[in-house]
Order: C-alpha cells, then sequence, then structure tokens
C-alpha cells in the first residue's frame, strides 16, 4: 500500500463503525432489524447531492435488470444498494478502507441484499478482478484521493466488457486555486489529487472511452451544500450524517467544501463513458 493509500485508510477508517452507525438509527427510534435504504441514506449516500445524484445517474447509464456492476470507491455501500433496488443489477463493491467495507457488508445483510451485492476490500488501482467482467463501472467522490489517474482509469477499462458503461460523479480541480482543507476526502493537501476537467476527459479519451454523457453539475451541488451548510448552523449537525464518518472536523469541511465551490476552487462534473469494442 503506498503512503497515500494509508493517509487515505487513516482519514476515513474508525474502531466500532457499524455500532456507531447502528447507535445513531436507534436513538432515531429506527428499529436496526427492519431498515429501509431511506433509513440509512443520510450517512451511506456520502457524496454531494445525496441519493438524488445517484438517481439521476443511474438512469442516465440507463442500468438495467441483471446487469454486472462494479463501484470502485464503494464506502458504506449506500449506491451498491440503491443501484440493486432500483434498478435490478448485481453490484460488487470495492473500496480501500476495511472498516467501510465491514459495515457496508451488515447494513447489506440487514437490508436482505446480500444475493444482490457484494463487497471487497482492496485498491482501486490493482482491482482483484478480472478482464472484462462488468457490464458497467460506477464511481461517487472516490478519486481524489488516487493520485495515479492513469492506472486507475485504465484499471476500470480493462475490469468493463467491451462497449461496457463507466458512470462517474465526482469532485474535479476547479480553476479558483487550491482548495481548502480539511474536506469531506482529505484533511490536508498532500493527500488530496484533484484533476482538472479538460485533463480527465482527454484520460478517458486517450484510454479507449467514448464520451456519451458530460454535465457540469456545480451549480447544482453549490445549492445542495448552502442548504446544508445553513440547515447545520441553525439546528447543529444531524444525528446521522458527514459527523458519524468524519467526527468533530465534519462542520469544518463542510463549510470549506461550500466556499471550495463558491470561488471555483472545486467544480462537479457527472458523465456516461463507454469501452470501445
Amino acid at each position: 500500500m503506498s503512503e497515500i493509500e494509508r493517509s487515505t485508510e487513516r482519514y476515513y477508517g474508525q474502531t466500532n463503525l457499524t455500532a456507531t452507525i447502528l447507535a445513531a438509527l436507534k436513538r432515531q427510534g429506527k428499529d436496526v432489524n427492519n431498515l429501509s435504504p431511506e433509513d440509512l441514506a443520510p450517512v451511506d449516500a456520502f457524496h454531494v447531492r445525496g441519493r438524488a445524484a445517484t438517481s439521476e445517474l443511474g438512469r442516465l447509464a440507463a442500468l438495467g435488470e441483471g446487469q454486472r456492476v462494479l463501484e470502485v470507491g464503494c464506502g458504506l455501500g449506500g449506491s451498491a444498494r440503491y443501484l440493486a433496488l432500483e434498478f435490478g443489477c448485481k453490484v460488487t463493491g470495492l473500496d480501500l478502507t476495511r472498516e467501510y467495507i465491514d459495515a457496508a457488508t451488515e447494513l447489506t445483510r440487514l437490508l436482505s441484499l446480500r444475493e444482490q451485492v457484494d463487497f471487497h476490500c482492496g485498491s482501486a488501482l490493482e482491482m482483484p478482478f478480472e478482464d472484462a467482467t462488468y457490464d458497467a463501472a460506477w464511481s461517487e467522490h472516490a478519486q481524489m484521493n488516487i493520485a495515479d489517474k492513469h492506472r486507475l482509469y485504465s484499471e476500470i477499462h480493462r475490469v468493463l466488457k467491451p462497449g461496457g458503461k463507466f458512470a462517474f460523479h465526482d469532485i474535479l480541480q476547479g480553476k479558483g486555486g487550491d482548495p481548502y482543507f480539511p474536506t469531506p476526502w482529505a484533511s490536508e493537501p498532500s493527500f488530496s489529487s484533484l484533476i482538472t476537467p479538460e485533463k480527465f476527459r482527454e484520460l478517458l479519451q486517450s484510454l479507449g472511452f467514448d464520451i456519451h454523457h458530460w454535465e457540469n453539475k456545480t451549480a447544482a451541488g453549490l445549492t445542495w451544500f448552502r442548504e446544508r451548510v445553513a440547515a447545520m448552523k441553525e439546528s447543529g449537525p444531524p444525528p446521522l450524517g458527514f459527523q458519524t464518518l468524519l467526527g468533530s472536523i465534519a462542520p469544518e469541511t463542510q463549510v470549506n467544501n461550500l466556499r471550495n465551490l463558491e470561488e471555483n476552487r472545486i467544480v462537479l462534473f457527472q458523465g456516461v463513458v463507454r469501452k470501445v469494442g
């Protein structure tokens, strides 16, 4: 494991994560043996615009019944479970952080989705999957800690079947300068690795992807963040959300990301590309 991978795992990893999530749900009056995906959305849709962004991207990617989908950087598995339920896909999640994989597996068991969704702990730079295995690959806010973008997207290209789709919703580098830290993905600059939209698109095309959808979602993300920060300042952090995963620095990361979006230090893009062949 590289130093940046170790730093990333330390940043996201925490002990007793599953117990912490279940305890927060119980405090909200939820029956942890009878959970719904909506109960978990505040913590397992850990990306800008939450579940709405996942739903929108799934429709754009035209995911369908029985398709095999790989989610790269699956976190707690919220998007993987949603794709299985909403689109009928069979989904595999991959993440570097063992605590996330363990929590994802247990939450999936509680939702009775183990037949449709499974998880693996490992590096996106050396995926433990055979060539041409998946109909689609999926990633939401996962690449910001990965410096070797060429290897990352080469691996995604490798595991896709010819004609397979890669759908992404990601934070990219804006033109306003370096982000303010801490952010939800990094406490300081040394393990943050952003790419500009222009270089990202060029890289994907150089690896053999055709661009089918490419859209700047910064304005929508900015509206979402303004609403969240305003609510947090008025009522404090919600009982289940970013702070469950990031602890005491969570409010500061939210304020910083709002400033980063407002000052064009980060931008949000979603897209769907297809492996040529």
